[in-house]
C-alpha cells in the first residue's frame, strides 16, 4: 500500500473537511491519521491528514492533479503531498550549545526520526566536528546586525540547494526573519 500525507492550510470555510475525506474515500484510500486547527485571529484552517491508498494502479501524480483541480482550486488551498516513502528533508540550524544537537543526531543515527538530515547550518563554527562525525554538510553563515540581509539569503539559498522541507531550530540563538519563514 502507498502511504501519503496532505499538508494543508487555506482561509477556514465550511466543508473544507468533508470535501478532503470524500476524497480520499475517492481515490480509494483509508485514512490513519487526521488532525486540524484553525487560527481564530488569523481565520486560517490548517490540517495533516495520513492515509493508505489500496488503490495501487492510481498514480500519486494523478491524485495530485485531481485534488488541485477538484478541491484546492475550489478552497484556494496552500497544500503538499508527500509519499511516506521518502523521507522529508530536514536542516537543523545551530549556535554553540551541543546538547539539542547530539540528542537529534543520535535519534537520526538510531532511524527513529524518519528523515534526512542534508545540512546543518550554524552562525558559529563551535559544533562543525559533530556534524562531521555525524557525516553530515556544515556550513557557517555568520548572522549579526550588520550581516543579516546577507545572511539571510545565504541562508535560504542553502535550503533550496539541499531542497529542504523544514527546518529545526537546535538552540540556533538567532531571531530567525520573516523572509526565512515565508
Amino acid at each position: 500500500m502507498q502511504k501519503i500525507t496532505f499538508l494543508i492550510h487555506c482561509k477556514d470555510q465550511k466543508g473544507i473537511i468533508a470535501a478532503v475525506t470524500n476524497f480520499i474515500l475517492k481515490v480509494e484510500g483509508n485514512i490513519t491519521y487526521i488532525d486540524q486547527h484553525v487560527d481564530v485571529e488569523q481565520n486560517v484552517f490548517f490540517m495533516r491528514l495520513e492515509c493508505e491508498l489500496t488503490n495501487r494502479s492510481i498514480a500519486i501524480e494523478d491524485i495530485k492533479t485531481d485534488f488541485k483541480d477538484s478541491i484546492a482550486s475550489n478552497f484556494e488551498m496552500s497544500w503538499e503531498l508527500y509519499n511516506q516513502e521518502q523521507k522529508p528533508k530536514m536542516a537543523l540550524f545551530v549556535s554553540k550549545y551541543d546538547h539539542c544537537l547530539f540528542d537529534i543526531l543520535g535519534r537520526y543515527s538510531a532511524d527513529e526520526l524518519g528523515v534526512d538530515i542534508p545540512v546543518i547550518i550554524s552562525n558559529h563554527n563551535d559544533l562543525r566536528a559533530i556534524a562531521e562525525r555525524f557525516d553530515i554538510p556544515f556550513h557557517c553563515v555568520p548572522f549579526t546586525k550588520d550581516t543579516k540581509e546577507e545572511g539571510e539569503k545565504l541562508q535560504i539559498a542553502l535550503l533550496k540547494k539541499y531542497e529542504i522541507n523544514f527546518i529545526v531550530l537546535a538552540r540556533y540563538m538567532q531571531i530567525i526573519t520573516p523572509k526565512l519563514i515565508a
